[in-house]
């Protein structure tokens, strides 16, 4: 007999477990095919549609010489701190192709990380022009994600393009002191330990940003110079600081890149794995004791759950 209402039940079941499985699998298709042309066309490297043209400069430079290469678009320069080569150092110990190979994975796991399983095929697409030349904006995206919960995270983003850190205004105009000291502190120590290691680096690094600061992109990034896309970053931090929307924070790093690289817009990513934020709804009676908003709009719901007992008959 077919003509009961649940016969199709488990064919049902079964066809929609299918259909939910079917984008996290097109999703690993995709990012497995985009590593692997990465890898195979990243050598030999400077042809024309190479890869890694951005990883070279990790893999290149030498901790003994960090800034031998650093004018704006000079071919390998290197413009990060100090402490971000000593951290990618060990890695840079691999043949050029193994590298690649190892820095497009990580590139590929923050993606992940960013878009989840079912956005995963998309993530590839939108992000196909930052995981080719191997840029680190998708970790950064992943970092600023993460920093809402280990604010420490935020070394990484101070430490690398530095002025996305205007991020850091989420913090400051909600108050969230201890959070904003963690960050700073984190970066702090970051710094202590490689100024042990490179004291004369650091230096140099200073002097670089300077020489560089106010460069114009090349014909890879949008054309719109930092002076000002950073007044309307720090205006979205705020507007999202005060209506408490999470997701303003990377779409604010990322226009206060320094270059607002084509390939950085996969920043826009991070929208993704914060989208579940959404303005908190103010109590009806904010008086009500426990049903009282938090200073976020949100109703206290530290103490358990608990079903209303049932009135004595």
């Amino acid at each position: 007999m077919l003509d009961g209402p649940g016969s199709f039940g488990p064919d049902r079941a079964r066809a929609t477990r299918s259909s939910g499985r079917a984008p996290a699998v097109v999703g690993m298709v995709a990012a497995v095919a985009g590593w692997l042309a990465i890898v195979l066309l990243t050598e030999p490297f400077g042809r024309e549609w190479g890869t890694g043209q951005d990883a070279r400069a990790y893999w290149s430079s030498a901790l003994s010489d960090p800034y031998r290469f650093s004018s704006w678009g000079e071919h390998g320069a290197y413009l990060y701190s100090p402490a971000f080569l000593q951290i990618v150092s060990p890695l840079a110990l691999l043949p050029w192709q193994a590298f690649v190979g190892a820095w497009c994975a990580l590139s590929i796991v923050a993606l992940r990380a960013l878009t989840g399983s079912r956005w995963l095929a998309l993530g590839v697409v939108v992000a196909a022009m930052e995981l080719a030349g191997g840029n680190i904006s998708l970790l950064l995206a992943a970092a600023i994600v993460a920093g809402f919960r280990w604010p420490a995270a935020w070394a990484f983003v101070l430490l690398t393009k530095v002025t996305p850190g205007i991020g850091l205004l989420w913090f400051a105009l909600r108050g969230e002191w201890r959070s904003l000291a963690i960050a700073l502190v984190a970066t702090l120590a970051v710094v202590a330990a490689s100024v042990l290691l490179l004291p004369g680096a650091w230096g140099e690094w200073l002097t670089v940003l300077g020489r560089n600061a106010g460069r114009d992109g090349t014909w890879a990034a949008v054309p719109l110079p930092l002076w000002a896309r950073l007044p309307v970053a720090a205006a979205i931090v705020a507007w999202g600081a005060r209506t408490d929307r999470r997701w303003t924070v990377p779409v604010a790093a990322m226009l206060a890149l320094p270059a607002l690289w084509y390939g950085s817009l996969a920043m826009l990513l991070a929208v993704l794995a914060l989208r579940g934020d959404a303005p908190a709804r103010p109590a009806t009676n904010p008086a009500a004791g426990a049903d009282a908003p938090d200073r976020t709009g949100r109703p206290d719901v530290s103490g358990p759950i608990t079903e209303p007992s049932p009135a004595p008959a």
